[in-house]
């Protein structure tokens, strides 16, 4: 306790004191007299008592809400990675929210925090389901929680791209932003926090019997699950009214319940409380941080940006700590396929059912009187405006199928995808660091950054993993931490308004419709180009999924193999991330596909899982240019709606 207290006092005071400098910026003296009276004040003094006092406060309130939420997550899971942003309820808020603000807004006239403990409820209630069928694995809960998260995302971004009027401020509010008009919002965040203490004051009991195991505390009596309960549903109210007052506040729930224990909390008890004051501080200093920042440079980008930033890190720091991971082997997916005895003609079935459907979808098309059928002077005059773009998507769904493909045997774990692995979070740190180091990128010089960005961070995943003997889950959560770190990053540039925010956001709406006839051939014969190294390291692929002491038994160079490969997959993303976007999940679909269609050798299950692919974002394309006729839907993320059933179905089917 003592050093607890220790080092409370400092990170106090330097809260208060960067408040204090941004109070002086705003108001050097004469500050306003309680109560506050706006027809006494003068501006600078308004602007003190009703933006830059209240943000101070629920900066603290906020940061005490998502402090005691992690806390409750960690304590009923037995997760020292669970918190609101890991689980997925903040981004089933944000997406309950979104979806309020732009399709019903009639839903919001009682209030926002309503509607985002639906959202928040919802998400929380599938990401437990899955769960359940896991015995709450806290690497599977993790997992589950982000790509829940990532996936509510990803359809909180298109619906918010395909209304412009609204962009800016969602973008602002998505990443996070405590910027207050008067005292409404603490005064509703004061109001839920003091009943959800309560609560939780009367859980810390039974928590601290919990802790003992779900078998122990059933010997003693308890209703194991009505406590699992009741503790989810405060955590969660807690998590959803911060993200109806103030957006995705990300990471804080992970780090306080984190800081505390590293600060001597050993019981449940002092964890509780210790938890809430932490997250209070991290908050504070956070955003304390941003108004500095702020006063320096005179932007403002949203305080839930940093947190993000703060929140990859942190996991994977707490990664070595995660006990109960699911054994090897036991991740079954779907269970054993079909093994086709002659696998060449459905693999030719697949090419031309490519060549078909690109024939079919250049022809028909939709005019402001319905669909139509080309004449065949009018086809003539579209076929060089819709090939290229029609290649070029299958080109890019080709590359990140094989990428997922070579990453499932790598690892052997069928959740694994670019997506999933950091390699697509990788590739837009990539892309967004390439367009501020050099001035006006061409489209050759961004493919390499984001191309080196993907394989830098699988690089560093796996290097990580492989030091600290990680199995496989581990080394995809590593990867979710990736993720979440280029998230956030993309959040804070996408947030200044600069031009490179811009340039950002139209990346994210993955749009082919400027790919011109250079540029798909590229793509294509990059496909081409990684078909054929994988072909030549199908002996790699086929023996590493037995395990790394069978590979080294059987004479594979070990180390110079997964080198390989994770360049390999490196690159095919980030080529393909350049124009799709940073999350579509055809790298999740094709490989099992390809797999439950009977492709078993892995020279087979990587090119079916190509073509495939490439079927799956050909018809995407078509999709996101005809479902909102006459404007156009983003590729990458129309993608990622047809792929998000697909991956809650998968991990629904999987038992311990």
């Amino acid at each position: 306790m003592r050093t607890f207290v220790l080092a409370l006092l400092p990170a106090a005071a330097l809260a208060l004191l960067m408040w204090l400098m941004a109070a002086h910026r705003v108001l050097p003296g004469d500050w306003p007299a309680w109560p506050f009276d706006p027809a006494r004040m003068n501006l600078q003094q308004i602007l003190l008592a009703f933006g830059l006092m209240p943000r101070g406060a629920i900066a603290l309130v906020a940061g005490v809400a998502l402090g005691l939420s992690g806390a409750l997550l960690q304590a009923v899971l037995r997760n020292p990675v669970a918190d609101p942003t890991t689980l997925g309820i903040s981004g089933g808020a944000q997406l309950g929210l979104v979806i309020a603000t732009i399709l019903a807004p009639g839903l919001l006239e009682h209030g926002r925090w309503p509607v985002a403990l639906t959202g928040a409820g919802l998400a929380a209630g599938l990401v437990m389901a899955i769960g359940a069928r896991r015995a709450f694995a806290p690497v599977t809960m993790v997992i589950a929680g982000m790509m829940v998260a990532m996936t509510a995302s990803a359809i909180a971004t298109a619906i918010t791209l395909a209304r412009g009027e609204y962009l800016l401020s969602l973008v602002i509010w998505n990443g996070g932003s405590l910027v207050q008009q008067d005292w409404s919002g603490v005064r509703i965040l004061a109001l839920v926090l003091a009943v959800c203490g309560i609560a939780a004051a009367l859980l810390a009991r039974p928590l601290r019997v919990l802790s003992l195991g779900a078998a122990g505390a059933q010997g003693l009596g308890m209703n194991v699950a009505a406590v699992r309960f009741a503790a989810v549903v405060v955590a969660v109210v807690l998590a959803a009214a911060v993200s109806a007052e103030l957006g995705l506040i990300g990471f804080v729930g992970l780090a306080a319940p984190a800081l505390a224990r590293t600060l001597g909390a050993r019981t449940m008890g002092q964890v509780l409380a210790m938890a809430p004051l932490i997250g209070a501080l991290t908050l504070s200093i956070c955003d304390g941080v941003v108004m500095t920042l702020a006063g320096a440079t005179g932007e403002m980008f949203p305080t839930g940006a940093l947190t993000g930033l703060i929140g990859g890190p942190l996991l994977i720091w707490l990664l070595p700590r995660l006990r109960g991971s699911t054994p090897p082997g036991t991740e079954a997916g779907e269970g054993p396929g079909a093994r086709l005895a002659r696998p060449g003609r459905v693999l030719a079935g697949l090419g031309a059912s490519i060549i078909a459907l690109i024939v079919v979808l250049v022809w028909i098309g939709r005019i402001p009187g319905g669909w139509a059928v080309l004449d065949w002077d009018s086809f003539r005059a579209f076929l060089p405006l819709r090939l290229p773009r029609l290649v070029a998507a299958g080109a890019a769904g080709a590359l990140l199928a094989l990428a997922g493909a070579v990453l499932q045997r790598l690892t052997a774990n069928p959740l694994a995808s670019p997506e999933v692995l950091g390699v697509s979070g990788g590739a837009s740190m990539g892309y967004a660091i390439t367009l501020y180091l050099f001035t006006a990128p061409g489209q050759g010089v961004l493919s390499i950054g984001t191309m080196l960005g993907g394989a830098l961070a699988l690089g560093l995943v796996a290097n990580y993993a492989r030091r600290r003997d990680m199995p496989a889950e581990r080394v995809l959560l590593a990867g979710v931490a990736v993720s979440a770190m280029a998230a956030a990053l993309l959040s804070a540039i996408m947030a200044t308004g600069s031009t490179q925010s811009w340039q950002v956001l139209a990346w994210l709406s993955g749009s082919s419709s400027k790919v011109g006839p250079a540029q798909a051939a590229t793509l294509a014969g990059l496909a081409g180009v990684m078909l054929a190294a994988v072909w030549l390291a199908r002996r790699w692929l086929q023996v590493l999924p037995l395990g790394g002491e069978v590979a080294a038994g059987v004479g594979l160079p070990l180390i110079r193999a997964r080198l390989a490969l994770i360049g390999l997959a490196g690159v095919a993303t980030g080529a393909a991330t350049v124009l799709v976007g940073p999350l579509s999940f055809v790298g999740l679909m094709a490989p099992h596909l390809a797999r439950r269609i009977g492709l078993a050798r892995a020279q087979d299950h990587v090119l079916g899982a190509a073509l495939i692919g490439a079927i799956l974002m050909i018809a995407a394309d078509f999709g996101a240019r005809m479902a909102g006729f006459p404007y156009e839907l983003p590729l990458g993320l129309f993608a990622s709606l047809l792929g998000a059933p697909w991956l809650i179905w998968l991990m629904m089917r999987m038992r311990r």
